[in-house]
C-alpha cells in the first residue's frame, strides 16, 4: 500500500473546535435557493442580510482616490489613525462617549471584531450570555474560542428582549460576558433606555461579568425610536464594555468588509495579538471609504430608513392578516421574525407534515418558491425570518405566495 493510499484512506480528521459547528443554515437556503434559481425557478430570496441600496458616491469616490494616491500598503495593524480618528468622532458625536485611539480597533468586519474579543479574553469553560433569538454566528464563535453559550430564550411575549431577572438568573461564576444584539438580527427588536436600565443594575451587581454590545443596526430604526447604547446610559460601565460596530448595514457596505469597536484599552491591545496572527490589518482601500462614510454627509440615512420603514409595515401587514401566522412589529433593522406556531401539525398538499418551523421554511422554498429562514437556525421557535431588504414587487409576490401556500395547508 502506498503513502498516498493511505493517507486518502486516513481521510480528514476536523479539530474538534468544529465538531458541533456548520456552515450557517442562512447560507445553506441561500445556497439551494440560488441552485433553484439557476435551473429556472422563480425563486425569491427573503434571506439575504443585507441592504438593498448601493454604497453611497462620495464613499466609491474616497475609495478610487485613495488608489490613485497610491494607498494599496499594509496600514496599522487594527486601524489607520485617520479611520480611528473618524470613528472617534462617530462615537462623540452620536453616542456621546469618548474613545481614545487606543481605545479603538478596526477590522475585517463586525464579525471578526466579535472572534479577535472572545479569542483574547475566554478561557475554556467560560460562559457567555446570549438571548436568543441571536444572530447565527455568535454561539458559534464562542465555542470555537473555547467558551460555553448560555442561551436565554426570549419570545415574543417578551417582545424578544432579555429581561433582569433572566439576566439574573443566568450568571454564575464562570460567566465571562453578555452580548447583546440592538436593533437585533433577526428580530428587529431593540432596547431602549428603559429597556436597558434593568439589565445595566444587575450588571453592576456582578463587576465579574462584561459587557458586549452589537449596534450594527443603529442607524435603522423606526416610528421615533431613539437609539442608545449601554455605556451612553451608565459610564461606569465603559471600562468592562466592548461598544462594536460598522459601516456595513447603515452605509450599505457589505463588500467592503469593515468593522469597528470601542473598548478598555487592555481588551483592545489584546484583540490586536489576535488580529496580528490571523489577518493583519484590513483593506486599506476599505479603510479611506469607511473614513467618507463616517465623516461625511449623513442625510441620505433618513430618505433609506424611511423606504425600509415602508416595505416593514407592507410585510407585517401581510403576515399578520395570513390564518397560522403571527408577527410583532420590529423597532429597527430590516427583518421580521413571525411565529408560525398556528401552522404547525398542518400537512401539505403533497401529504407532507409540518411538525416544525424548519419543515414549514422548506415548504414555503419548494412549493411556494419563496426562501426564507427557519426561527430554529436563529436559536428560537417555531418562528420564521424574512429580509425585507428587497424590492417591493418581489416582496408583493413573495407575501402573495406565502398567502397561497398557507391557504393550501390541510389542518
Amino acid at each position: 500500500m502506498t503513502v498516498a493510499t493511505k493517507i486518502e484512506e486516513a481521510g480528514f480528521k476536523p479539530a474538534s473546535r468544529i465538531a458541533s459547528i456548520g456552515v450557517s443554515t442562512i447560507l445553506q437556503i441561500g445556497a439551494r435557493a440560488n441552485a433553484m434559481k439557476r435551473e429556472g425557478l422563480p425563486v425569491i430570496i427573503l434571506g439575504a442580510g443585507e441592504p438593498d441600496f448601493d454604497t453611497p458616491d462620495n464613499v466609491k469616490e474616497a475609495a478610487k482616490a485613495a488608489i490613485d494616491r497610491g494607498e494599496t500598503k499594509y496600514t496599522a495593524l487594527d486601524g489607520t489613525p485617520e479611520l480611528k480618528k473618524a470613528i472617534a468622532g462617530k462615537f462623540k458625536r452620536e453616542n456621546g462617549i469618548d474613545y481614545a485611539l487606543d481605545e479603538i480597533t478596526v477590522a475585517t468586519g463586525a464579525k471578526q471584531i466579535l472572534f479577535n474579543a472572545f479569542m483574547a479574553s475566554i478561557n475554556p469553560g467560560d460562559e457567555v450570555i446570549i438571548p436568543t433569538p441571536y444572530w447565527t454566528s455568535y454561539s458559534d464563535i464562542v465555542e470555537v474560542c473555547g467558551g460555553v453559550p448560555v442561551l436565554i430564550p426570549c419570545d415574543a411575549n417578551a417582545g424578544f428582549r432579555l429581561k433582569a431577572d433572566q439576566l439574573e438568573k443566568a450568571i454564575t461564576a464562570k460567566t465571562r460576558w453578555l452580548l447583546l444584539n440592538s436593533p437585533s438580527n433577526p428580530s428587529g427588536a431593540a432596547y431602549s433606555k428603559a429597556d436597558y436600565l434593568p439589565l445595566i443594575e444587575v450588571l453592576l451587581r456582578h463587576p465579574h461579568v462584561w459587557l458586549m454590545v452589537d449596534d450594527m443596526y443603529e442607524h435603522i430604526v423606526y416610528d421615533g425610536f431613539q437609539f442608545t447604547t449601554p455605556v451612553a446610559i451608565e459610564q461606569s460601565l465603559k471600562s468592562r464594555t466592548l461598544t462594536v460596530n460598522g459601516v456595513s448595514k447603515a452605509y450599505a457596505m457589505t463588500g467592503w468588509r469593515i468593522g469597528y469597536a470601542g473598548g478598555p484599552k487592555a481588551l483592545i491591545k489584546a484583540m490586536a495579538v489576535i488580529q496580528s496572527q490571523a489577518t493583519s490589518c484590513p483593506s486599506s482601500v476599505s479603510q479611506a471609504a469607511a473614513v467618507a462614510a463616517l465623516n461625511g454627509p449623513q442625510d441620505f440615512l433618513g430618505g433609506r430608513k424611511a423606504s425600509f420603514q415602508h416595505r416593514r409595515d407592507l410585510v407585517v401587514g401581510r403576515l399578520n392578516a395570513i390564518e397560522g401566522l403571527d408577527c410583532l412589529v420590529p423597532e429597527g433593522a430590516f427583518y421580521t421574525f413571525s411565529g408560525c406556531a398556528g401552522v404547525l401539525g398542518t400537512t401539505t398538499p403533497s401529504g407532507k407534515s409540518i411538525a416544525t418551523d424548519a419543515d414549514f421554511c422548506a415548504y414555503l422554498l419548494d412549493d411556494a418558491h419563496v426562501a426564507v429562514v427557519p426561527g430554529s437556525a436563529f436559536g428560537l421557535s417555531p418562528y420564521f425570518r424574512i429580509s425585507y431588504a428587497t424590492s417591493e414587487a418581489d416582496l408583493v409576490e413573495a407575501l402573495n405566495r406565502i398567502e397561497r401556500a398557507c391557504a393550501a395547508l390541510r389542518r
